[in-house]
């Protein structure tokens, strides 16, 4: 990784404008603003991939350049809303698209940090979909930051882009921080692979 981190993400809903959406927007920009390079993938890009399955990502653009960034990411923000207690279709299927890295030299998300975003009309939906979101990121090989930022939505929360709501707009901006300051603080450390393994006695 070189001294600017890469941060992709992925999430939003195929309403333009959507909260999830926004608040990804936000955490991105948070993201920016300690010195990282971003790229959205918001509703409409992730709206028109197709089904993933096995060679689905040859016949579809968006899903050569989704997996592409991937590939090149030092970290991601994933943001999807509740929908019946868990994560969107819309957005787990994006998420798919990485099993396209599976042979990769680094397989899936392995060692990346992953901010987790999720948007609701309740308090029991975002954290049954914090959870899930945990665990996709988990069986991926990925590491869900300590903060998953969870939001419950409402009737003017999002204006001329940002959050109205203060406790909801630190959350977003420490989400983008924390993707950050791991991505850097992972090209920091030495690997045993680097160092040798650690002899006893």
């Amino acid at each position: 990784m070189s001294s600017t981190p890469f941060i992709v993400g992925i999430g939003g809903t195929t309403s333009p404008g959507s909260s999830t959406e926004q608040a990804l927007q936000l955490a991105l920009a948070a993201a920016e603003a300690e010195g990282a390079r971003v790229q959205l993938f918001g509703g409409a890009a992730i709206a028109e991939l197709p089904h993933y399955a096995f060679g689905a990502v040859e016949g579809s653009e968006g899903g050569r350049a989704l997996v592409e960034a991937i590939r090149k990411a030092d970290g991601l923000i994933i943001a999807s809303p509740g929908y019946h207690g868990s994560i969107s279709g819309l957005v787990k299927n994006a998420v798919d698209f990485i099993e396209e890295t599976a042979k990769d030299a680094r397989v899936y998300l392995d060692g990346l940090p992953v901010g987790l975003i999720v948007t609701a009309y309740g308090w029991q939906a975002t954290g049954s979909t914090l959870a899930t979101m945990r665990s996709i990121v988990h069986a991926l090989r990925g590491w869900p930051t300590p903060l998953g930022a969870a939001i419950k939505s409402s009737s003017g929360l999002f204006q001329n882009g940002q959050c109205t709501d203060p406790g909801s707009a630190s959350q977003l901006e420490l989400v983008g921080k924390q993707v950050v300051e791991f991505a850097r603080l992972r090209t920091r450390l030495p690997s045993a692979t680097a160092t040798g393994p650690r002899e006893e006695g």
